[in-house]
Order: C-alpha cells, then structure tokens, then sequence
C-alpha cells in the first residue's frame, strides 16, 4: 500500500513538472512570436534575403520588437519578407521608415534592422510596405576586398620597377642621381651662382658709396 502510495505521488510530481514545462515553453515561444501582445504587420521587397529565414528577429535601435512571420519568392528578383512587431514600438517608426537586412554578430543569424525614419512624418499604418536597402553580402566584401589587393600588388610591383631603373642609372632621374660628374656640374653651377652673387653684391655696395659721395 505504501509502495503505491509512493508511485503515485512520484507519478503526480513528474506530471506536474512536465505540465510546468509544457507551460513555460509554450510562453517562451509564444513571446517570440509575438503571440500574447498585441502588433501589426509590414512588409518588405528585397532582391536577395541573404539567409533570412522565418521566426528571425526584428530589431529597432538595437532592441528586439518583432520577429519576421514569412518569406516568399515574388519573382526571380525580387522576394517579400512580412514581419510582426509590437504595437507599443509603432509610434517610433514613421512612414520613411526603411528596413535592411542584418547579422546578429559576425556569423550569427540573419535579422531585420529597422531604421525608424525622420521625426516629423506620420506614424507607419498596419500592413504597410516599408522601403528597403539590399545587403551587401559577403561575396561582395570578398570580391572588394580582392581587387583592392591586386591594386595593391600592382602599385608595389611598379614601384619596385621604379626603384630597379632609378638604381640602375636609367632615365632621367636615375642618370641624374647616379652620374657622379653631372653632380660635379651641378656643383660647378652652384658654386659660380654664389660667387656672381657675391659679385653682385660688391659692385652694389660701391655704386651706393659712389652716389653718397657725389650726393645723391
């Protein structure tokens, strides 16, 4: 008798924590899915979703207020993604409101950024289309990020070549850093410069004293 007693109460717990858990589940999911507050819908044209899937989140300056409800192929270049938000965050967002396509850190799943828009116009209405920016994805960054190396490349392979000649004594900047005796010229040159100058300088000073002695 007492052995069923126990069976039974051991029975009664593991019910009542598998209803408990049933219970929390049911509430996490349905807080995720916006189930027990009240929203409304937008919608968005994308050309490519970039991996956005449905039941992914929607985040207004930075704070998660919906989550995107379905996602369907309009034609070959151009897919609609609905979104659910919270009614309490419609006043932030205005009919200029646009919406892009993010990542939840480096690699992490795909969201909707929505940028609320400017200040002063309307509030967005139910089931309105919001405008929208295409993401950049990672190929592009990549195929960016190759030209910019091959620019790279090219720059230090010319400038190599540049160095190459100049060392070489070829061209004109190269004869005139290497050619000792068109140093010696310049030199030569320099030096006749600064003695015409000094030249210069005495016939001057004598013309002044000739003119302070005849009284000029």
């Amino acid at each position: 008798m007492k052995k069923d007693t126990s069976n039974k109460i051991k029975l009664g717990i593991f019910i009542s924590l598998g209803i408990a858990i049933f219970i929390v589940g049911i509430y996490f999911i349905g807080e995720r899915q916006q189930l027990f507050r009240s929203t409304f819908h937008l919608s968005g044209v994308f050309r490519d979703v970039a991996g956005l899937q449905a039941g992914n989140n929607v985040r207004l300056s930075g704070i998660n207020v919906g989550t995107v409800e379905n996602i369907s192929l309009v034609s070959d270049t151009s897919v609609r993604v609905e979104i659910i938000i919270d009614e309490s965050t419609r006043k932030f967002i205005k009919k200029d409101a646009v919406a892009s396509i993010g990542s939840e850190g480096l690699m992490g799943n795909k969201i909707i950024i929505i940028n609320p828009g400017t200040g002063g116009k309307m509030e967005i209405e139910n089931n309105d289309i919001v405008k929208t920016v295409q993401p950049i994805s990672m190929d592009d960054i990549l195929i960016s990020l190759k030209t910019s190396i091959d620019n790279t490349s090219n720059i230090t392979s010319n400038l190599s070549k540049i160095t190459g000649t100049i060392q070489s004594g070829k061209g004109t900047l190269g004869r005139l850093l290497t050619d000792k005796s068109l140093g010696q010229t310049f030199d030569s040159t320099f030096v006749n410069l600064k003695e015409s100058s000094a030249g210069f300088k005495m016939l001057v000073d004598k013309a002044k004293k000739s003119w302070l002695l005849w009284g000029f």
